[in-house]
């Protein structure tokens, strides 16, 4: 049945992770509704302290006041920007040229907790921590595990939806190829010299399994439903926004949908104001077999896309995005 959401659904993890037997189901069949529709929900009870998010909110924006040339030392192309700061302009949009008017940084596993011998050890870059803010490697690795973990009990439920196994997801994500991406949309002085064109996010879809996004410091985050009208995607404090990102579509032939959004510049008079942005985007290892489930093929949903690793699909897309060469 197909739905028209107003705004984004709003969930109790806690049903999921400690409710009773029918808690739990009807937390599984909303998320189910929610993600066949719009594929976005907000969620309470996941983990995240406020205090934690405070503390990392602060920290990044000492970041990002300090000057150009102290942030581009932490910047490394060499390894397409998975770790570290990228600068201004750098990443556009799918099929964009334009770039966004957003700098960010990346921080992924920490190498040194990965067992020996696994191979996704060598895989990954090492974190890069910028010296001038000792606290910033302790909130953010504390922040990222605590997200890694409501997005495993996220996972168990969309894999419970799907009639799979509730562990479905487990290997697949352990020591996952996840990031962190703190973002500052930074203020323009002068709306008349970016181009006409240029806004905080271009139009876009994730890449990744879900996306877990702590609250946005500003408005502008807008969803695309399937009518065509944009809705405004907001949260209450003590909320996470859920979407489902392009490697679940992929996985579920479209079944479970990642939805088109944004971030639209403010009004002009704000144009001159900075917007930071948490969203924890949530990745399985690369050897993950992203070929669509045979539960949802069937003759009228036929295969709609070509078998890929996960590691594959990452690739191309960076490509596409402008961070790979």
């Amino acid at each position: 049945m197909e739905i028209l959401f107003d705004e984004i659904p709003s969930l109790d993890l806690a049903d999921f992770t400690s409710g009773n037997a029918e808690q739990k189901a009807q937390f599984v069949k909303k998320l189910g509704e929610a993600y066949e529709n719009i594929g976005f929900v907000a969620i309470k009870n996941h983990g995240l302290s406020k205090e934690l998010q405070d503390r990392l909110y602060d920290s990044i924006k000492k970041f990002f006041t300090l000057s150009d040339t102290i942030k581009t030392k932490y910047e490394k192309p060499e390894i397409g920007f998975q770790r570290g700061y990228t600068g201004k302009g750098k990443e556009h949009a799918k099929g964009r040229n334009t770039g966004d008017l957003k700098e960010f940084y990346h921080v992924g596993q920490e190498r040194d907790e990965i067992p020996n011998g696994d191979p996704v050890k060598n895989e990954y870059p090492d974190n890069i921590w910028p010296e001038e803010l000792p606290e910033f490697k302790k909130d953010a690795l504390e922040a990222f595990r605590t997200l890694e973990n409501a997005g495993r009990n996220m996972l168990k439920a969309i894999a419970l939806n799907l009639n799979l196994p509730e562990d479905y997801f487990e290997q697949k994500v352990a020591y996952g190829n996840s990031i962190l991406r703190q973002i500052h949309y930074f203020p323009i002085e002068n709306p008349d010299e970016v181009p006409a064109d240029a806004v905080r996010a271009a139009e876009h879809g994730d890449i990744n399994l879900i996306t877990l996004l702590m609250g946005a410091s500003a408005d502008g985050l807008q969803v695309l439903r399937k009518d065509g009208k944009w809705i405004p995607i907001t949260a209450l404090p003590d909320q996470l926004v859920v979407n489902v990102g392009d490697m679940l579509e992929r996985l579920t032939n479209k079944k479970l949908k990642s939805t088109i959004h944004r971030v639209v510049n403010p009004p002009r008079e704000l144009m001159n104001t900075s917007r930071y942005s948490i969203p924890f985007f949530m990745h399985p290892r690369s050897e993950m077999d992203l070929t669509c489930l045979p539960s949802c093929v069937d003759a009228e949903n036929p295969k709609q896309f070509a078998d890929a690793t996960a590691g594959e699909f990452l690739e191309e897309r960076l490509r596409e995005l402008g961070l790979r060469k």
